[in-house]
């Protein structure tokens, strides 16, 4: 089926191509799941461990997701068929387009909690009043200003969870609209800079707080004695996981790239920002909360820090800057798993762009309102994204399944595929097209992807199926 220029797109620029790449990297994970996982693991040896494993592992499947892509200028699904026509090698495009789709559907719950805070840091909500909803009138009501009951009422009000679901899947469908370039490439020139710009002035008002000495040397100074194989499965876990890898992201992109754009290059910039802002991160965080954080996921960001943003001089400047900031790094990522569907729905079923992101987006948020309604028992908020918790609900499970088990099995997939079926020397031809050089990493990279990544990943699957505990 020949799909029109004008529905799949194609990137303006390389530059263009990495600001929207690292924007679906650089997500929610990058700002608060990054310094939670670095606190709980050794501070300054898990960060030394997470840029080895993002180096040596991250790297290369990326190399090996945008070279399909391109390849074949196709979506997850059309791209395994024309390189393994007639073969069970599809299914691993249908895997991604599975996983980007139950990703999309919990995630949009939680950026949705950005918007939220955004708005109640803006009008000073957070130092006065907690959200509750009557069956009649929808207005917030002073009743406590304490972080923690503050979240928890606000998460286990169901009205408020669609509705900032809704709110945010709306958004995602305008930009991904507007197509590859005039919406997605548009959009990322304007906010990964203005991202950038948010971490600098925030890392800057982190580095003026009392206890931002000892909280530098806790994520700075490597404490080897507190590494332990789990901290290198974590690392691995956090590398692998940031970059948006396995859920056909990158692939996706990788379709809209030029046959005589950079390939190599373009992979090692979107790696090399994605690292950038989650080392950011860290030292915006760090020296705002003195040394490790006491709580995980949700309770990190929602709880903690806003407890401490409450303490701190201009604090309300400082949380509007900060929500906002997660604001633009959730909605990089949503367009992305969104564009990944959209793209299969163009190429596959011959959808018009607009026809496929009406339908796919509608769907995708009626799928997350399960994710919004399980979300009632206070106990279990500081587990959602760990399933060692009590309470677990729905999301929790969405996140296991889809955010851990399935994205890892997508990845193993695509490292299988172009070393057992595609081939080495067909996949390294691609890459070099733009970058003659790459040619002598043949043998680097065909070991990361026929050794290295797989040990890599089984193992990560092997942590989660036995102990029932998700890394995100």
């Amino acid at each position: 089926m020949d799909i029109a220029a004008s529905e799949r797109g194609q990137w303006g620029s390389r530059v263009g191509f990495v600001m929207a790449a690292a924007g679906s990297a650089i997500g929610l994970g990058n700002i608060w799941r990054f310094p939670y996982v670095t606190g709980q693991n050794g501070g300054g040896a898990f960060v030394l461990l997470y840029i080895l494993c993002t180096v040596l592992i991250g790297l290369a499947v990326m190399w090996a997701e945008l070279a399909i892509g391109r390849a074949t200028q196709r979506s997850p699904v059309g791209a395994f068929k024309a390189l393994a026509p007639g073969s069970i090698w599809k299914m691993v495009g249908y895997m991604g387009i599975l996983t980007g789709v139950g990703i999309l559907s919990y995630y949009g719950v939680v950026a949705g909690w950005t918007v939220g805070y955004l708005i109640f840091s803006a009008n000073g909500s957070l130092e006065t009043v907690i959200p509750t909803v009557h069956m009649t009138d929808p207005a917030l009501h002073l009743e406590s200003s304490h972080p923690d009951r503050f979240f928890g009422a606000f998460v286990a009000n169901w009205r408020l969870q669609v509705l900032f679901l809704v709110a945010f899947m709306g958004i995602t469908m305008v930009v991904v609209l507007g197509g590859v370039r005039k919406g997605i490439e548009r959009l990322t020139k304007i906010l990964m800079p203005l991202l950038l710009l948010m971490l600098i002035g925030l890392i800057v008002s982190g580095l003026m707080q009392p206890k931002a000495a000892s909280g530098l040397r806790f994520y700075l100074w490597p404490d080897l004695g507190k590494v332990t194989g789990m901290t290198f499965v974590y690392a691995l876990g956090q590398a692998f996981f940031s970059l948006s890898l396995g859920m056909g992201a990158m692939l996706t992109y990788g379709s809209y790239m030029r046959k005589e754009d950079n390939l190599a290059t373009s992979g090692m910039y979107v790696v090399l920002f994605d690292t950038v802002i989650a080392l950011m991160a860290g030292l915006m965080i760090f020296p705002i909360l003195g040394g490790a954080p006491k709580s995980a996921g949700p309770g990190l960001v929602f709880v903690a820090l806003t407890h401490q943003f409450q303490a701190m001089p201009a604090g309300t400047v400082v949380a509007v800057i900060f929500f906002a900031l997660l604001a633009i790094a959730a909605l990089t990522s949503t367009v992305s798993l969104l564009e990944v569907v959209t793209s299969f729905m163009v190429d596959e079923w011959g959808l018009s762009r607009r026809g496929a992101v009406l339908t796919a987006g509608s769907a995708i948020a009626l799928l997350g309102i399960p994710s919004a309604l399980s979300l009632g028992g206070v106990e279990s908020l500081t587990h959602i994204y760990t399933l060692g918790g009590k309470g677990q609900g729905f999301l929790d499970l969405m996140n296991f399944t889809f955010g851990n088990v399935l994205l890892a099995a997508g990845a193993l997939g695509t490292c299988l595929f172009v070393v057992l079926r595609w081939g080495l020397r067909e996949a390294v031809a691609e890459v070099a097209a733009g970058a003659p050089w790459f040619e002598r990493l043949r043998k680097p990279w065909g070991f990361a992807l026929a050794v290295l990544c797989p040990m890599a990943v089984l193992g990560l699957l092997l942590y989660m199926l036995i102990t029932g505990k998700a890394l995100g």
